[in-house]
């Protein structure tokens, strides 16, 4: 399973839509505060594109967020108004999952909500620390890992991983 950011071009979350607005600044929204982030992963732009090195065949599900244009979306389980699901905790429920390992970016935002998000809807959440890169928006990172350690969500390193199985 994958997620990919795909915002429309003038989305609410971006400091270019709010004129006299810098990235990193903040502004209150209908669902609460909003962090102002440079324009990223428009919808249809090379920008938006996974990694040519993903091997893409291989994913089952893509879940798209950030794409309403009034509402960021960082977790892959609910938009940031907290009321709008993705899908995705159905998903992993009805296949059976009880574990979710996270890694990509943002560590602090998209990851670490993802995670937490997990753990509130009942799923065991791993993050492949070495396999992220936090942004520590003004000490962002550290308040994440707090949240982590009290709710659960483990932190790793992907050399931590075991296999097992026949392909082992």
């Amino acid at each position: 399973m994958l997620t990919q950011d795909w915002h429309p071009a003038h989305h609410s979350s971006f400091a270019a839509t709010h004129p006299g607005k810098e990235p990193f600044q903040e502004i209150e929204c209908s669902y609460g505060p909003q962090t102002l982030w440079p324009v990223h992963c428009v919808q249809g732009t090379p920008g938006a594109e996974f990694h040519p090195a993903l091997q893409l065949p291989r994913a089952e599900l893509i879940v798209r967020k950030g794409f309403h244009p009034m509402i960021d979306s960082y977790s892959a389980f609910f938009e940031n108004d907290r009321t709008t699901p993705t899908g995705l905790a159905g998903y992993l429920n009805e296949r059976r999952f009880q574990r979710a390992f996270f890694a990509g970016l943002a560590y602090d935002f998209c990851v670490g909500f993802s995670a937490l998000d997990a753990r509130e809807t009942g799923f065991e959440a791993i993050i492949l620390r070495d396999a992220c890169r936090a942004i520590n928006l003004n000490g962002s990172a550290a308040r994440m890992e707090e949240a982590f350690a009290q709710t659960g969500v483990r932190v790793i390193g992907s050399t931590d991983l075991q296999v097992t199985g026949p392909s082992a």
